[in-house]
C-alpha cells in the first residue's frame, strides 16, 4: 500500500529545503542554516521541526543529549505531490492551461526551452 505524503505547510518547507540540501541537521544547525534568511526565533525553527517529525516527514535520530533530523520523505515526490496539488486546486486539474500559463509568464533561456521541448518529444514518445 502506497504511503501517502504528509501535507507540508509553506514555513515547513523552508526546514525541508534545508535537511534536503544539508543531510541530517542538529535543531541548531537548522536554525544557523535559516539565520539571515527567515525572520524567525530559534524557537519558532525548533517547533516546524517538531511538526514535521509528528507529521512523519522528518525523522529523529538520538544522538547523546541531542537529535540530529533527516528527510523522511524524498524531495522531488514532495514536489510532484504538491504540483499535482496545485494544478488540481487552481486549474481544476487541467494540465494545459497550467503549463501555457507557466511557459508564458517564464523567461525561458534557449537552453531551457530546448529542455521542455525534450521533455514533451520524450512525452510523446510514452
Amino acid at each position: 500500500m502506497k504511503r501517502e505524503l504528509p501535507k507540508i505547510a509553506e514555513s515547513e518547507w523552508r526546514i525541508m529545503q534545508v535537511l534536503w540540501e544539508n543531510g541530517p541537521q542538529t535543531a541548531n544547525e537548522v536554525v544557523g542554516a535559516l539565520s539571515g534568511k527567515v525572520k524567525w526565533k530559534p524557537r519558532t525553527i525548533k517547533t516546524l521541526i517538531s511538526r514535521l517529525v509528528k507529521k512523519g516527514a522528518v525523522k529523529a535520530t538520538e544522538e547523546g543529549y541531542r537529535y540530529r533530523y533527516s528527510p523522511a520523505v524524498d524531495e522531488s515526490t514532495c514536489i510532484r505531490s504538491e504540483t499535482r496539488f496545485f494544478v488540481r486546486r487552481v486549474y481544476q486539474g487541467a494540465m494545459k492551461p497550467a503549463l501555457a500559463a507557466f511557459i508564458e509568464d517564464a523567461d525561458l533561456s534557449d537552453k531551457e526551452i530546448d529542455d521542455i521541448q525534450k521533455i514533451l518529444h520524450q512525452k510523446r514518445k510514452e
